[in-house]
């Protein structure tokens, strides 16, 4: 590591992987049966 990491560096992917749970896992945990099924559907 060169650098203090700071809060903003990683805002972007926290963001996204926020509103992707947001959108396809809650609400749904029973909907999928295995983590395949769940990949299946995010690709989609």
């Amino acid at each position: 590591m060169s650098r203090k990491g700071n809060c903003l560096d990683n805002a972007v992917m926290e963001n996204f992987f926020g509103k992707m749970k947001n959108e396809m896992f809650y609400g749904n945990e029973y909907r999928f049966q295995s983590l395949e099924e769940l990949k299946e559907a995010m690709i989609e």
